[in-house]
């Protein structure tokens, strides 16, 4: 009969939870291992089969890992704060709680019914109250720093305000450009105070221009605009004022800290490019007949003779106020018809396009007067929004310049490309009366100029990073409230911890506010508040939290989920910290990833947690296809949900399909027909041990002796435990099906050996392998096993089969010792009478000998 997987899985789930089989505690007796999974956004259509694939991964390694006595923690959790969710509420009027916890019930018993070995005492949401407490005590100590360049480290911002009462801004004249003295610091009012030190705070405000799509009423991330837009969203660029994080101030770190980490290359180099660290200078371009000039920063210095023109952002501030009257209409419909572009659009366009704004400047090194433009192509978000054009020396400017006939010139030799040398080369065409680059290497070439630049203060050398300073504000209702407010006379202030959680307001509508504000400014009794201290009016922000906020910290509740005085308790955190896996999908290589490594670093300096990184080793699981080879979308029609493969062939056959499917990173197709054949598999192990009648197996034997199969289950054990360790569980499950084989060729069954097989078995399947370890005999769940151990000197092969082929056709078969020379295997074969007859009157050709495998005669 067929093994009764519906009652066997639901008794064992069901044993589990009871007895609290995965709850972890402290144990500084054993070696911990924390095992994390990027947790899921519960969405209303529930799982499909490609997300419990990375699940099933982790659950295996945290089982093997129990078994051979380590403390794991392997929590689970919900990014509850979605955008999803309050889309959805602005069309139902139905509050987003209660949608998302709905949706939550859906996945914890999708999840649950795959017998996954999560510890639920540890749950966490971060739409809990009791979550996002911590989430905003997090942003205030954050608000509440700055990041001191002098020592690459954060520090709360009373220091700065103590530095500045003693020595104005003199120890930091070299970060900044801000100046007075500590008796101007103290006649400064308090308003004055708090914009000079935005700008030193970690959490801060600024006008900067994002993503705004009206019809949601909201600012969206660069990664996010996709998606709504392909939805039929509009997206615009914006100058807008924002909450920020100074993300900036740790590129340094961020960058250099990657090589603490076992992370895939690839998103690695991610992280790497994101940051983007470049070595250069900032050099000047003074405005034709004007006080202003234009910043630039270029990697090239060395190629400042061959720059012709300067292009700016469409949103640089310069534009409007540089452009002439003549070109101003045309320049105002260009720059709306780029705030209607994503950055990825702009700089993948093919064909350049741009607007010459009316206005020149001078380049400093030639004195020529060069055209100042506008451009797509060059963004705000990058160095200082504007680049100096140098078409004979780099692709896109060379591009741009044929399009609108733009000079060109050559001040750099080498290469192949006549069009646009970017390479290092030899300088030409460069000099004037103080300096000259001719016949120089690009290094030396570098070094010169930038020396000259400095040397009349016209440039400086410069290092600098693509990563952007966080856009934090969310114009929502449905995200964590930002805990300040923003007094009648100008200053703002935080919300005391005593009083927090700050919780959102109840509202009749989640529509957008119709402003640029959330909808929570119609709140207006929980808007409008009185200062406890001061006793002056004031408003509350209404900005929310963007969904990243509470997944950067996350790792950290699960240490201590139920801790009402901290976020997370200091011992335990040194107990289990840092994360030892952490396996998510690739989509996450770099955001995610680099705000939690920021939020981490902070809380690290402030000594808030002990390690200064995360995580220490991420794998990324692959994609999981539909049948046609597409990605799995509900528009595609290919969506398979994990209920039905579960009603039909049981969780241990999901489980060990999605992981046999291929290597835990490829991206693979569903096959329902694979699911039918590891289900076959999962029968042969149950009538291993059982018969049609329910009754044990009668070939079970517990007295054994079969030295290949002794040698096959001892390699089985040692190919199992290094390919769990590995994480190569699609070998680890061949392995048990070739194991299955050779124990079916026997007469009998050793039960000594196929009680070590249940327990292999036990982290791909766990619940047939407890229902057979139970009828067997034991009392104690498998859980409580011990993982066995191999015999090396039992995986010795001491004999082997070798075929014999004659014309590559199987024409017989030998036994002979294993390693036997290719001499004693020639003659061997030869000698074999099946053999003989197909060389008769026959010439050998040739003979091909695979050692320990096969003989063949190639003949004519």
């Amino acid at each position: 009969m067929n093994y009764p997987f519906h009652s066997i899985e639901n008794r064992w789930q069901n044993f589990w939870e009871e007895n609290k089989t995965f709850s972890t505690t402290e144990d500084i007796t054993k070696e911990k291992l924390f095992i994390l999974d990027m947790w899921p956004y519960p969405s209303g259509a529930g799982l499909h089969v490609g997300h419990p694939e990375g699940y099933t991964a982790t659950d295996i390694y945290c089982r093997y890992l129990r078994l051979i006595g380590k403390n794991i923690l392997h929590p689970m959790g919900w990014d509850a704060f979605g955008l999803p969710a309050e889309r959805y509420a602005m069309q139902t009027n139905i509050h987003p709680s209660i949608t998302t916890a709905e949706n939550i019930n859906t996945f914890r018993r999708q999840i649950k019914s795959l017998g996954l070995s999560y510890d639920w005492d540890r749950e966490v949401s971060s739409a809990d109250p009791s979550y996002f407490k911590w989430t905003q005590w997090i942003f205030l100590e954050i608000y509440n720093s700055w990041f001191d360049p002098r020592d690459q480290k954060g520090k709360y911002i009373n220091t700065l305000v103590s530095e500045f009462e003693t020595y104005g801004t003199s120890k930091l004249s070299t970060f900044t450009k801000k100046s007075f003295n500590a008796t101007e610091w103290k006649n400064k009012s308090e308003i004055e105070k708090q914009e000079i030190l935005n700008d030193f705070r970690l959490a801060f405000i600024s006008e900067v221009p994002v993503n705004w799509c009206e019809a949601l009423g909201t600012v969206l991330a660069n990664e996010e605009v996709p998606e709504w837009q392909e939805k039929g969203y509009t997206v615009v660029k914006k100058p807008m004022r924002q909450w920020m994080m100074r993300i900036t101030a740790y590129s340094n770190r961020l960058l250099e800290d990657l090589k603490l980490l076992d992370w895939p290359v690839s998103t690695l180099d991610q992280q790497k490019n994101w940051i983007g660290k470049s070595e250069g200078a900032h050099i000047k371009f003074q405005i034709e007949n004007s006080s202003d000039s234009i910043e630039v920063f270029s990697t090239r210095p060395d190629t400042i003779f061959g720059a012709t023109f300067i292009v700016l952002s469409p949103e640089h501030p310069l534009v409007l106020k540089l452009t002439s009257s003549v070109k101003k209409s045309e320049v105002e419909k260009y720059i709306l018809s780029s705030s209607l572009k994503s950055d990825l659009e702009r700089g993948t366009e093919k064909i350049k396009s741009g607007v010459f704004i009316g206005n020149h400047a001078i380049n400093p090194a030639t004195k020529n007067k060069i055209e100042i433009w506008i451009a797509n192509y060059v963004l705000i978000n990058y160095g200082t929004g504007a680049i100096m054009g140098v078409p004979g020396h780099d692709e896109r400017d060379n591009l741009f310049a044929e399009q609108y006939k733009l000079p060109i010139v050559k001040v750099v030799e080498g290469g192949e490309n006549e069009n646009a040398f970017e390479g290092e080369g030899i300088n030409c065409n460069s000099e004037n009366k103080e300096v000259s680059l001719n016949g120089l290497q690009t290094k030396e070439a570098k070094v010169k100029i930038i020396s000259w630049l400095e040397k009349n203060k016209i440039g400086k050398s410069s290092i600098t990073f693509k990563l952007r300073d966080w856009v934090f504000s969310r114009q929502r209702y449905w995200g964590e409230p930002i805990p300040i407010i923003n007094l009648e006379n100008g200053l703002r202030v935080t919300v005391p911890l005593e009083q927090l959680p700050l919780t959102l307001p109840n509202l009749k509508k989640f529509q957008p506010s119709g402003t640029t504000d959330s909808p929570l400014i119609l709140a207006e009794d929980w808007v409008n508040v009185v200062d406890q201290k001061t006793g002056l009016k004031g408003k509350r922000e209404t900005n929310t939290m963007p969904q990243w906020a509470g997944s950067c910290w996350y790792y950290l509740r699960y240490l201590d989920p139920k801790n009402e005085n901290t976020f997370c308790d200091k011992e335990k955190m040194k107990y289990w910290m840092p994360v030892d896996l952490y396996v998510g999908g690739s989509e996450h290589a770099v955001l995610h990833l680099l705000y939690s490594r920021f939020w981490h670093k902070i809380l690290f300096d402030l000594n808030h947690v002990n390690t200064s990184e995360p995580f220490m080793k991420l794998r990324h699981q692959g994609i999981i296809l539909g049948e046609d080879s597409s990605k799995m979308s509900k528009s595609r029609g290919n969506v398979v949900n994990p209920d039905e493969v579960v009603n039909k062939y049981g969780a241990d056959s999901l489980r060990l399909f999605e992981m046999f499917m291929g290597p835990l990173e490829d991206s693979k197709p569903w096959n329902t027909h694979g699911v039918e054949g590891v289900f076959r598999f999962l029968n042969r192990v149950w009538r291993l041990f059982m018969n049609d009648d329910g009754t044990l197996n009668s070939k079970l034997s517990d007295s054994f002796s079969d030295n290949e199969f002794e040698r096959v289950h001892h390699f089985t054990i040692k190919k199992i435990t290094e390919d769990i360790e590995a994480l190569r569980f699609n070998t680890a499950i061949s392995q048990l099906m070739i194991y299955v084989n050779e124990i079916m060729k026997l007469e009998q069954f050793p039960k000594k050996h196929l009680k070590e097989f249940l327990v292999l078995v036990n982290p791909f399947a766990p619940h047939i392998a407890e229902e057979l370890w139970e009828l067997i005999g034991n009392k104690e769940s498998i859980t409580k096993a011990t993982w066995p151990k191999f015999d090396s000197s039992k995986i010795i092969q001491t004999e082997v089969e070798i075929i014999i082929q004659v014309n590559g056709k199987i024409r017989g078969r030998i036994n002979v010792e294993f390693n036997s020379s290719e001499e004693f295997l020639k003659s061997t074969a030869l000698s074999q009478e099946n053999v003989k007859q197909y060389l008769t009157d026959k010439k050998i050709i040739k003979e091909i000998v695979v050692k320990n495998k096969l003989v063949n005669f190639v003949i004519k």
